[in-house]
């Protein structure tokens, strides 16, 4: 597992006043942050942008150094022992960086493989069976300058596995990417954990991917930690409201009087519009009332032509929780 405690990350910076005079001062992008990640599952870490998740990023993958605090990779110090957290861990980015486009997909990763100790035969291997996995085994020897944005993607997820690394940090791996190629990148993150055991650390800004794929999320603010829980309980904490539309056809006034009274004794919201040969209306409540609106329907023999459920997602819930941040 990894384990980071009490990890703070400052930077000093010089800001020029005059002609010769400057002034210091200190930028605490990350501080005090506590944060684990087990194998096998995928850690969301949420946040604005320059909330300081891609700085908790790279300390957590070597790539910086903490100012203060302590971060263990499967009992090792990663101040005291770096190369060998290095072989443990892996970072992906979104967008098409950390890739060399004049290099062919197999000569980057025989590049970024030796970057890593590996050699001769196994290495080769790897490269292929990578490049297999990934679907781009007829492309293994095209310049990369030639992939489409998926291709480079899945290119850079071969990239980030290619020392076999126990964890994987990925940074908005589906930034910029069409719609089915980041689902099935989604399908390979769920499968690099579930079924190979790897933890990851995941940011986005897409709160329904994170929504789907994280057991886990954290959030940031200005680099500090303000809630750790899994998404569904994130959801039930920060908003309280189902919204259910209904469309029916042939009912009366008196039949949607008796609908919004029934609502309406359940601590339920109702607006009814008139549509086409019959009503549209909509409950707002505390809880779902979508089987308390199909029940009542159903008593006055009305005509149900759709019925929509709107639960409450994710994304309600971080927007709910940025206006008490902000308040």
């Amino acid at each position: 597992m990894i384990e980071a405690f009490n990890v703070s990350k400052h930077y000093t910076l010089k800001e020029k006043k005059s002609w010769f005079r400057y002034e210091t001062k200190t930028l605490e992008a990350v501080k005090e942050l506590n944060l684990r990640i087990d194998k096998g599952e995928i850690i969301g870490l949420l946040g604005l942008n320059g909330a300081g998740k891609t700085t908790t990023i790279k300390m957590l993958s070597t790539l910086l150094k903490p100012t203060s605090g302590m971060i263990i990779v499967d009992g090792v110090d990663i101040e005291s022992n770096p190369m060998e957290v290095k072989k443990k861990v892996n970072m992906i980015a979104g967008g098409e960086r950390m890739l060399y486009w004049r290099l062919t997909g197999f000569e980057n990763l025989m590049y970024f493989g030796k970057l890593y100790g590996l050699t001769g035969v196994m290495l080769k291997n790897r490269c292929e069976n990578l490049l297999e996995n990934m679907g781009l085994a007829d492309a293994a020897h095209i310049p990369v300058e030639r992939y489409s944005k998926g291709m480079k993607q899945r290119l850079q997820i071969a990239r980030g596995l290619i020392n076999d690394p126990s964890y994987l940090f990925l940074d908005e791996p589906t930034l910029g990417l069409d719609a089915p190629v980041a689902k099935h990148l989604r399908k390979s993150v769920k499968e690099l954990a579930h079924q190979q055991g790897k933890g990851i650390l995941l940011t986005s800004h897409y709160l329904e991917e994170v929504e789907e794929l994280c057991d886990k999320v954290y959030i940031i603010d200005q680099g500090r930690l303000v809630l750790e829980d899994t998404p569904r309980k994130i959801v039930e904490t920060f908003v309280k409201e189902f919204r259910v539309t209904v469309e029916v056809q042939n009912a009366s006034i008196a039949q949607m009087e008796f609908v919004q009274r029934r609502m309406q004794d359940k601590g339920a919201s109702f607006v009814s519009t008139e549509a086409a040969g019959g009503y549209v209306f909509e409950v707002i409540s505390p809880f779902d009332a979508t089987p308390l609106a199909a029940s009542a329907c159903f008593e006055m023999g009305l005509e149900v032509q759709r019925l929509e459920t709107k639960k409450p997602r994710l994304e309600d819930a971080i927007i709910q929780m940025s206006e008490g941040l902000s308040a």
